[in-house]
């Protein structure tokens, strides 16, 4: 079934989520522009992305699980290719951020998380000129909470007195030349 078929109601009748920061299947959903949007509201029983999704029934037959790397089968078929995809949360990074739930526990990834939608939430406030929202959603998703701490830090006092639009330009570029030098393309 590919994902954008419908998966059958029956199936979703017991599909049960609570976490809107951390999808099934590793997305970072606090961090995401489709959402900040109103264009996704996470993978729940009743949502859009639920009723395509291959992973949310599959969820069920194994228990209701709530994060595909709970399941004995992690990974399995379900993410041959999700390496390939790249949207406003970046696929590339599923793996690595399950793997990082995995590791450390799901309510410290989770407690990372609302760090970094805080972060989001500066950089939407104070240099969202409406045209780096994905800029924005990549950067904080992919670097640490203390590179983004540091980074908008530097901004907000380095950008004082100015207008929304040089503020908007000055956070693209150290954004972008941060990332650089770690050699992460945004």
């Amino acid at each position: 079934m590919s994902q954008r078929e419908q998966v059958p109601k029956t199936d979703l009748e017991h599909f049960d989520r609570t976490d809107s920061l951390f999808s099934l299947c590793g997305l970072n959903c606090g961090l995401c522009g489709f959402r900040l949007q109103g264009n996704c509201n996470g993978c729940f029983k009743d949502s859009f992305c639920a009723a395509r999704c291959p992973m949310a029934p599959c969820s069920v037959r194994h228990g209701n699980l709530q994060y595909c790397f709970e399941c004995p089968e992690y990974p399995c078929k379900h993410y041959d290719g999700f390496d390939s995809y790249d949207t406003l949360v970046l696929h590339r990074n599923q793996r690595k951020d399950m793997q990082k739930a995995k590791e450390f526990g799901i309510e410290a990834y989770l407690a990372e998380q609302r760090q970094k939608v805080g972060l989001l939430n500066r950089l939407l406030e104070s240099y969202d000129d409406g045209q780096n929202q994905v800029l924005y959603c990549a950067a904080v998703n992919i670097l640490s909470v203390d590179d983004m701490s540091s980074i908008i830090d530097k901004a907000d006092s380095e950008t004082a007195g100015m207008s929304l639009s040089e503020r908007a330009k000055y956070a693209e570029s150290a954004l972008r030349k941060f990332a650089s030098k770690k050699g992460i393309k945004l």
